[in-house]
């Protein structure tokens, strides 16, 4: 059974207080605008729509719980970097994305998305350091790997976990491409990991 099909949107909320209580272990979805977040999340749940895509970044404007059959919540933040909204919106996501992140009890992991081909951005940066400090692990997607040619993508890849090892094994890495839905059960593993379920483990890429 896949961990993430039939998720179900359960909430949308624009500020912390908003967040509604926590009802078992969450997982947050966060990248860079227009990095294929939205993508990346209905590919891993096998719907065209459950996540708003959109060819303008930061459409994305609040935090979307979705929750998965185990129990669990999927939790897709705002896109954050050169969305196209004012400074003020833009402030207002960067503190609610770092009061989820830092504050968040029941979050036990974040999947950061990044394009394969500009990982690691200054923002990307800032995000990591907003989370590593908790001690949770993160798990890099690199999508739009299909965009690259397979020793381009395997370099990315490489100087990705060779950029983020100093934070040693609770941060791994990955291919992912929506286009090909290439990378899923590798992520649906890892995730499952840190849920304590029992799911194959995708062979190494």
């Amino acid at each position: 059974m896949s961990l993430f099909r039939n998720a179900t949107f359960e909430i949308s909320v624009a500020q912390s207080a908003a967040l509604p209580p926590a009802q078992g272990a969450e997982i947050a979805f966060a990248g860079r605008s227009n990095a294929g977040k939205s993508s990346a999340i209905n590919t891993l749940a096998g719907h065209t729509r459950l996540a708003y895509v959109s060819k303008t970044p930061g459409r994305t404007q609040l935090i979307n719980f979705f929750r998965l059959n185990c129990g669990a919540a999927l939790v897709d933040l705002p896109g954050y970097g050169y969305a196209q909204v004012p400074e003020k919106v833009r402030r207002q996501w960067a503190g609610l994305l770092e009061d989820y992140l830092r504050r968040r009890e029941s979050l036990i992991g974040l999947v950061l998305i990044m394009d394969a081909r500009h990982p690691l951005t200054t923002l990307d940066h800032a995000m990591i350091g907003w989370f590593a400090p908790t001690g949770k692990p993160i798990h890099v997607l690199l999508t739009k790997s299909d965009k690259l040619s397979r020793n381009e993508a395997n370099k990315s890849l490489f100087a990705v976990r060779k950029a983020l090892a100093e934070l040693g094994g609770r941060v791994t890495v990955q291919l992912f491409s929506s286009l090909k839905k290439t990378g899923v059960e590798e992520c649906e593993a890892v995730v499952a990991g840190w849920l304590g379920l029992d799911m194959p483990v995708a062979a190494e890429k």
